[in-house]
């Protein structure tokens, strides 16, 4: 497939119209090469021997091959595709090269709209996955919102995974409910060792509004963003126990228009390190350290949804800033990068497109 129109950054053009040191501002020309369609696409993930499996918001899972074939998989778990919730997330095990497992995260209605995490052993030859089994169910069920369902392991395979607060606030401030949180699991989704609320095993911090890209950085430190209520998207530092403050405070308001406290006026509650006013909604989000792009060594990749852009956010130890920004003329739904460094990113909505970043230069 022929590569699309180029794409200029935001702070590339900010030199060419400033007439700021360019090499300050050298970054890769890049094109995009489409590879396949989907059905309202949800999540990608990149396996070893190369290809990508992709999730579709109304319940399918997706092998995709490099040349962008396509097979569907079988023994999926049945989900509620509605609003803003379906099948969501995906991660492979670990182990996959030698386990073949992988997880998935969604809602199922008949469990009360509840966000679950299962696991399963996919075989691609016979395009199914077998052994499926349900790890963990969110406590109590229900909600109108979209569910964070977004996971990453660290380097000791622990499970992280965040759970949104369906819409409803309070809950991310009580610690017997698991929405509004992220979550730290064994392999097995029971609590992980460690975690630092006695009284809830599973939760390593609260005070969450919409979790929904999370990702360590190179020196092992776990980062994630969130979606604001009507601005105030968040990019935020995650510690073990900190509460970061939802629906308490916020760096945006009310939908109503009502204001709500900004993180200043609570101290003891964990502020952003990157807010976004106006919203960029963002979507996926990886840590990126690969060779194609050795200008984005070090910096985070995230999708933006309302911002239809690629952004890029510079990491300095505990500090990050917003570096470049994309139009992608699309909603980017996810970024995921292979071993070799390539960089692929998954448009949203009915014949969401699963793309390459090409460089020109």
């Amino acid at each position: 497939m022929k590569p699309m129109h180029a794409l200029t950054s935001a702070a590339a053009l900010c030199a060419i119209i400033l007439g700021t040191n360019a090499a300050a501002f050298a970054q890769p020309v890049l094109t995009i090469e489409p590879l396949a369609s989907f059905d309202r696409p949800w999540a990608v993930a990149t396996l070893p021997q190369g290809g990508f499996l992709v999730t579709e918001k109304p319940g399918r899972l997706v092998h995709v091959t490099r040349t962008g074939n396509k097979q569907p998989i079988s023994g999926v778990p049945g989900v509620t595709a509605s609003g803003q919730v379906g099948l969501h997330d995906i991660a492979l095990a670990p182990d996959f090269e030698s386990s073949g497992l992988i997880y998935l995260t969604w809602v199922d209605g008949s469990a009360g709209g509840a966000l679950h995490l299962g696991r399963g052993r996919i075989d691609l030859a016979r395009a199914e996955l077998s052994d499926f089994g349900v790890l963990w169910q969110a406590t109590p069920s229900g909600g109108n919102g979209h569910p964070g369902a977004m996971m990453t392991f660290s380097d000791d395979g622990q499970l992280f995974l965040t759970s949104g607060d369906r819409q409803l606030g309070d809950p991310a401030q009580d610690l017997t409910d698991s929405r509004g949180k992220i979550l730290r699991l064994a392999s097995d989704g029971q609590a992980a060792p460690g975690n630092p609320f006695a009284e809830a095993p599973e939760v390593w911090t609260l005070g969450h509004r919409n979790p929904y890209g999370i990702a360590f950085d190179g020196q092992g430190r776990l980062w994630s963003h969130e979606m604001g209520p009507r601005g105030g998207d968040e990019l935020n530092l995650i510690e073990p126990g900190r509460n970061y403050g939802w629906p308490l405070v916020s760096e945006g308001r009310q939908y109503s228009g009502f204001a709500i406290p900004d993180h200043d006026t609570r101290p003891d509650l964990a502020a952003p390190v990157i807010k976004w006013s106006p919203v960029i909604a963002p979507a996926g989000m990886i840590y990126y350290d690969g060779a194609v792009f050795p200008e984005w060594q070090g910096s985070f990749l995230i999708g933006g949804l309302r911002s239809q852009a690629l952004v890029r956010v510079e990491l300095d130890g505990t500090s990050a800033r917003e570096a470049e920004r994309w139009d992608m003329g699309n909603r980017i739904r996810d970024v995921v990068a292979d071993e070799q460094g390539e960089v692929y990113l998954l448009e949203d909505g009915d014949g969401g497109r699963l793309l390459r970043l090409v460089r020109q230069d």
